[in-house]
């Protein structure tokens, strides 16, 4: 049986609108998953210093696949213009950079952590820009729904750039070897959670046009 074009179409937007749901649900569940893999599977510290150091423990392979399943999407993301395809594929790009450089274990940062930190920082940041200035783009006449769905994207957006600016405050003025806290870690656990949430309405999961 032949597919007619417009149920091709909606096949291929669903499919689509279903990955961005998935990436929604990796930012909201990777740093749990984390936790209890870490607790329940390998009896390990719940709470690291920071999402990147669960690299050194069990889960660092569930970590690193989550991140590359992540730089796959960005990767082949195709937005509305030219804009949506750069940040898509930059995206991606700190997305691999943070999963194939890790974090250093303990101590000072060596190249390999100074790398990984400032991917890591410029992955969050991409992923405000997405929330606060490319998913908030509307046409002439938008929906009550896509008005109520741009606010959503600001507070997502706004809430990944606090956390990046506390991170930065904590590690450089209050705690610069952050041992034994859970600071940062919740800091980017918040930040994720904001980030999926932001991909998960983008996706249609929450107040889609009718």
């Amino acid at each position: 049986m032949i597919m007619e074009p417009k149920e091709k179409y909606l096949r291929h937007t669903y499919s689509y609108l279903a990955l961005r749901k998935a990436v929604g649900w990796i930012g909201i569940l990777l740093p749990f998953t984390l936790m209890l893999g870490v607790f329940l599977i390998f009896k390990g510290e719940i709470i690291q210093k920071s999402i990147s150091h669960y690299y050194h423990s069990g889960m660092g392979d569930v970590l690193v696949g989550a991140l590359c399943a992540v730089a796959l999407f960005m990767f082949f993301y195709s937005g509305y213009d030219k804009w949506d395809d750069w940040t898509g594929n930059v995206a991606g790009f700190f997305a691999i950079g943070v999963a194939w450089f890790p974090t250093t274990e303990v101590g000072a940062s060596d190249l390999t952590g100074k790398i990984h930190f400032t991917c890591a920082a410029l992955f969050f940041l991409t992923l405000a820009i997405f929330s606060l200035f490319l998913f908030t783009r509307k046409g002439s006449n938008p929906t009550p729904q896509k008005l109520t769905r741009n606010k959503i994207y600001v507070v997502c957006g706004l809430i990944i750039i606090a956390c990046l600016v506390a991170i930065a405050t904590y590690l450089n003025f209050i705690h610069s070897d952050n041992h034994g806290s859970g600071f940062v870690f919740w800091a980017e656990a918040i930040a994720l959670v904001a980030f999926g949430v932001s991909w998960l309405t983008k996706g249609g999961t929450l107040y889609p046009d009718k």
